[in-house]
Order: C-alpha cells, then sequence, then structure tokens
C-alpha cells in the first residue's frame, strides 16, 4: 500500500534546547521527506523561538505557555496537529535520509500496530546502541525495563544483530510513531509522570486494549540522551524509580499485583542500599522519596488504575521476559539479551 507522507507529523518538543535544535533539527528538516516538521516548545527562555523563527520559517512553532514537561507537553500540543501518524522525536537526536519511510510503510501494512521504534544508535558513538530504545523496549516480570542491545549500563556494538522487525514491549519515546487515533483514544501520555518512563505505560496501555509494539531495525537513528537530565541527577533518579513503581501499579492484573509490588518495593530498597554503598547518597534518598510520594498520592494512583482496568495475564504479553533482570544481570553476571 502507498503511503502518503504529508499524513505523519514529526513532533519536536523543545525546552531550552537551542544548541540541539542548532546541531541536529537541519538533519530532520532535510531528511525527513514531506513529513509536517512541528516544534512544540515548553516557554523555553535561551532563545529557542528566535532561533527558529529565523532560520527554520518552515517549521511550524507551537508555542506553550509554561513548561508542562514531556508527558503534558506532549499531550496539549498533539492536541493542535492534524495527522494520521504522530512521530514524537526528541531534540537531540540525528536522522539519515529515508528515516521515517520503513517504519511508517509498516504501521499502514498492519493497523493493529499502533507504536513502532526505528533502531537507535548513540550519537557520538555510532557503532553502540543508545541506551533509550536500543533494538526495542521490554520488560521483565517485575515491570523493570530494559532493551534488545542493552541492559541496564552495558551496551552492546551494532553488529547488525537487530536489524530485524519485531515486536517488543515498548518503544521510546525518543523517537515513537504511533497512530493518532490510538494517542487520543488512550488519552495521550500519563501527566503525572512529568517524564521517563511515559513510552512504556503508554505502550502497556495499549498493549492491553489489543494493539501491538513493533520495532523496525531497517530505520536507524542516532541519539545523544540525558539532553534535560543527565543518567546522574538525583531528579532522573527519582523520576525513573517513582514511575517504574507507578507503571507496575497502574497496569500489572489484580491477580498479579501484590505480589509484584512486594518484590518491586524490595528490589528498589536493595537498589537504594547498594547506592549508599557506592557513595551516591542522593540518589538514595531519591529511591525512598520515590516510593514516598507515591504512597501520598496513592488515591490519584487508583483513579488512574481503575480507569485503565489492566487485564490479561502480563507474563505472557508479547515483550515479557518472564525471569528477573535483575537477578540475570547482577547476580549471574549477563550482558546480553542473547545471553538471557
Amino acid at each position: 500500500m502507498a503511503y502518503n507522507p504529508m499524513h505523519a507529523a514529526v513532533v519536536i518538543l523543545n525546552w531550552n534546547g537551542l544548541r540541539y535544535l542548532h546541531q541536529f533539527l537541519p538533519s530532520v528538516v532535510a531528511n525527513s521527506g514531506n513529513c509536517e516538521i512541528i516544534v512544540a516548545d515548553n516557554a523555553s527562555t535561551d532563545g529557542s523561538i528566535a532561533f527558529l523563527q529565523e532560520h527554520f520559517p518552515q517549521v511550524r512553532l507551537i508555542l506553550l505557555p509554561e513548561n508542562y514537561g514531556f508527558c503534558e507537553g506532549y499531550n496539549k500540543a498533539l492536541q493542535q496537529v492534524e495527522a494520521k501518524y504522530y512521530v514524537l522525536l526528541n531534540s537531540d537526536v540525528d536522522v539519515p535520509p529515508g528515516w521515517t519511510e520503513p517504519v511508517l510503510q509498516l504501521m499502514e501494512q498492519d493497523p493493529e500496530i499502533a507504536v513502532c521504534q526505528p533502531k537507535i544508535l548513540a550519537q557520538q558513538h555510532p557503532g553502540f546502541f543508545e541506551y533509550a530504545g536500543a533494538g526495542g523496549g521490554m520488560l521483565d516480570a517485575l515491570a523493570y525495563p530494559f532493551c534488545r542491545g542493552r541492559l541496564f549500563e552495558t551496551l552492546e556494538e551494532d553488529k547488525g544483530q537487530y536489524n530485524d522487525v519485531q515486536e517488543v514491549f515498548w518503544a521510546t519515546g525518543a523517537c515513537m510513531f504511533v497512530r493518532a487515533d490510538v494517542y487520543r483514544q488512550l488519552g495521550g501520555l500519563e501527566p503525572a509522570f512529568f517524564a521517563h518512563m511515559e513510552e512504556i505505560d503508554f505502550c502497556w496501555r495499549a498493549k492491553n486494549v489489543g494493539y501491538k509494539v513493533m520495532y523496525n531495525g531497517h530505520s536507524q537513528v542516532y541519539h545523544v540522551g540525558g539532553g534535560t537530565l543527565h543518567k546522574s541527577n538525583p531528579r532522573k533518579t527519582y523520576l525513573n524509580f517513582r514511575n517504574g513503581l507507578a507503571l507496575l501499579y497502574k497496569n500489572t492484573p489484580s491477580k498479579e499485583l501484590l505480589s509484584s509490588m512486594m518484590l518491586r518495593v524490595l528490589l528498589d530498597w536493595v537498589a537504594a542500599f547498594r547506592m549508599v554503598l557506592a557513595g551516591q547518597k542522593k540518589d538514595a534518598q531519591a529511591v525512598l522519596k520515590a516510593h514516598a510520594d507515591l504512597i501520598r498520592n496513592r488515591s490519584y494512583w487508583r483513579r488512574r488504575r481503575k480507569e485503565q482496568q489492566p487485564k490479561g495475564n502480563f507474563p505472557h504479553i508479547s515483550g515479557v521476559y518472564k525471569g528477573s533482570i535483575v537477578w540475570k544481570y547482577f547476580i549471574q553476571q549477563k550482558r546480553t539479551v542473547k545471553d538471557l
């Protein structure tokens, strides 16, 4: 089936990312075919808007009145975008010619595909996979995320091992293709997450209502990563642990929920203890704060869980590793998905 690329909108959410717009927006404009290019700005103060108006008049601007964060920023921006497909693209991504076509053609061929991502390589080390997304996202039985090509901090070299088309559990928000009608049907990204793991939550919700999430290794992009919050920032630790636990609570079927939550909390405490031993006291405090905040806002999360009505047998959803990635990586020293 022929695909009309005008049906797709590449939407970059920007917040004080002038240096990345300067570096990477030219490749997006030059190499995205006839896709509409949009920058949605979260009330930047670094001159981003003036730069875009002067140098990229062909790029549509959506100006948001304040910094809504990644999740609500996209939700509010995409309300103003008419397209069949949204391409959520980070500002720190370099794209080669023809990067959109393989993914969009795949989605056009199968209406059950709600979300898809290309191969994500490291912009500074293009022979290796990048942390956020790599060769497609997976979860273990306790909803710890990992990727084909990345287990925790270990990144695989790209040797063509993931040059495939594969159903996965989640697609990275750094470069996520999504059907606009499904985005609206599911209510967009979880606003309370602010940032981090929102794409996993969205993909889980899509799977819970019968859609597929895919990876297409016939397209690739190059991601810097850590452009807003570096992985060493305790704020990122807080968001990852709070959202990871909320993710599990929101989406796990009732019969598996209690045991999964208890074990996940225990492992989070073990992670915090390891941080203390490593001299990362602020990160350990961030883990405890994440748990405390989740408990304090439990009425909100209960409501969100009720609204979404999790169903199905989580360990048997495509893209779930039935074991513990924590055990395999830290105890058995497994370092690649193939080793699992």
